[in-house]
């Protein structure tokens, strides 16, 4: 008798470890997210403690304030608008793959918008105007499929505006004035509808792009 009840104690053990697993499936996904999050906090300055609910021991971030989940634990937005934030993003931000809001806006961050939030594919809004950010608009940003607003305006970006943008056919608003930004304004595909307002006060911009006529990227750096 203690021969065949093996067999069936195994299988008990079996379907309680699946059990457990399927269980705890939207924890291990906040955990990864929240890592993500909490290095962000790290490379932040919080004067006004606005981030003190991003506890790293947490079970996920859900609980966080400031982070919206969908019903599955996943983190789908992140509004720190105007808190008064400093310091520069992470890398880390590309692993939030089913974030859909980043609002980042009217604080005081600093460094490069990394390329891996180029792998946000969810993401509709983007926003962290007035800042202080610098370096480039990172190409992979094309990859940006569900992206609807881009709002860049009032930093230090430079470079041209990317033509891989021109490929994202929902996007709908993007700004990008109050930079250093060069070369000429894309005019095909969402670029057709973007009202040229959007692009003004960067100096070395040099006006809408005259297709086949002119190369878009002339005497920019």
């Amino acid at each position: 008798m203690a021969a065949a009840a093996a067999p069936r104690t195994m299988t008990t053990w079996v379907l309680f470890s699946l059990c457990v697993s399927l269980t705890l499936a939207p924890f291990v996904y906040g955990n990864s997210e929240g890592d993500a999050l909490y290095t962000l906090r790290r490379s932040l300055s919080d004067p006004d403690n606005v981030l003190q609910s991003w506890d790293p021991n947490l079970v996920n971030p859900c609980t966080w304030f400031h982070v919206t989940c969908n019903q599955d634990n996943r983190v789908t937005r992140v509004d720190l608008g105007n808190s008064n934030l400093s310091g520069h993003l992470v890398p880390d931000l590309g692993k939030l793959e089913h974030l859909q809001y980043l609002e980042l806006y009217k604080n005081n961050i600093q460094g490069t918008i990394p390329f891996e939030l180029g792998n946000l594919k969810s993401l509709i809004s983007l926003d962290l105007y007035n800042n202080n950010i610098s370096g480039t608009i990172p190409a992979s940003l094309g990859k940006l499929k569900s992206l609807v607003f881009l709002r860049l305006n009032d930093n230090r970006l430079t470079g041209p505006v990317p033509r891989e943008l021109v490929g994202i056919s929902s996007l709908k608003v993007v700004d990008v004035s109050n930079n250093d930004l060069c070369g000429t304004i894309p005019t095909s595909g969402p670029f057709e509808h973007i009202p040229l307002n959007n692009f003004e006060n960067n100096p070395r911009l040099e006006g809408p792009e005259l297709l086949g006529l002119a190369s878009y990227d002339t005497n920019c750096s």
